[in-house]
């Protein structure tokens, strides 16, 4: 199983607590056994949670995939101010921490914009998140001229945003571009022209998961 590679630190740490407590049994016996089950109860969760699998990427002219593992839990029609300056479709996407936390590039493109900003950690299913959480926004534009924009979001439990992005990077469809430690959120702004596949409610995995088709320019 792969491991993302922010990962590695907290495991590194679990690891080394387990190794010592399960040495500590034979002289502290009931609070280092106790000790030694809970560190390794982490350390698998930890392990798990940090997981990176290899994705089947679909192929096929105008198709959005989704940039993350998890549930939709909102779909809206609003103004997009940031970056695509007009009317888009926001999908949301809340991702528990049993969820894959890896986001992964929509459509093939280029960035053009990326903004960090500063908030609050309400939980990251509300619609609250969406408005005041700490998150990173990345705004990726396809060869054909669309604007698609990304926002992953921290939520009550994740307080950490990686992002591998940098202006004017490419990237192909489906293609790691971060991750979010932890529960947390990840939004998609596309064109409101968009022929979507899924419904609030929907599970969804990152870089399979087809969210719709936009029209060609």
């Amino acid at each position: 199983m792969k491991i993302n590679k922010h990962g590695f630190g907290i495991i590194a740490i679990e690891l080394l607590l387990l190794v010592i407590s399960c040495f500590a049994i034979s002289v502290f016996s009931v609070a280092a056994t106790a000790a030694c089950i809970l560190f390794f109860v982490l350390f698998v969760f930890t392990v798990y949670f940090f997981r990176d699998p290899e994705r089947r990427i679909p192929d096929g002219k105008g198709i959005i995939v989704s940039p993350a593992d998890g549930r939709v839990v909102e779909i809206v029609q609003e103004r997009e101010d940031q970056f695509c300056d007009k009317e888009m479709v926001r999908i949301s996407i809340f991702l528990n921490i049993f969820n894959v936390h890896v986001n992964r590039m929509p459509v093939a493109g280029s960035v053009r914009f990326i903004r960090r900003v500063q908030g609050r950690f309400f939980h990251a299913a509300s619609h609250k998140a969406s408005l005041d959480n700490e998150q990173t926004m990345v705004g990726i534009e396809t060869g054909e001229g669309v604007k698609i924009l990304v926002k992953q979001i921290a939520g009550f439990i994740a307080r950490r945003i990686v992002c591998y992005a940098k202006i004017n990077d490419g990237f192909s469809i489906g293609q790691r571009f971060g991750i979010i430690k932890f529960g947390s959120r990840t939004d998609i702004f596309v064109p409101v022209h968009t022929r979507l596949n899924v419904v609030v409610g929907d599970k969804v995995h990152g870089g399979t998961t087809i969210l719709g088709t936009y029209e060609q320019l």
